[in-house]
């Protein structure tokens, strides 16, 4: 999808030298990626200790 967008020259510079990206659309594209993996990442921390897993290993293992 095209999209038009309005960023600092010096911001995407900077970006693309630190990440070694070839193109502004693959800097965008990784951009996004990361993000999105960030924010999955941070909602699945939110639920340590709020899930109760009651799992007996050994015996799924069928080593009674």
């Amino acid at each position: 999808m095209r999209t038009t967008l309005d960023l600092p020259k010096d911001l995407l510079d900077e970006a693309m030298k630190l990440t070694g990206a070839k193109t502004k659309s693959q800097l965008i594209k990784d951009a996004l990626e990361d993000q999105i993996k960030r924010i999955k990442r941070k909602r699945l921390i939110s639920f340590k200790g709020s899930i109760d897993l009651d799992i007996d290993l050994e015996k799924m293992r069928d080593r009674k």
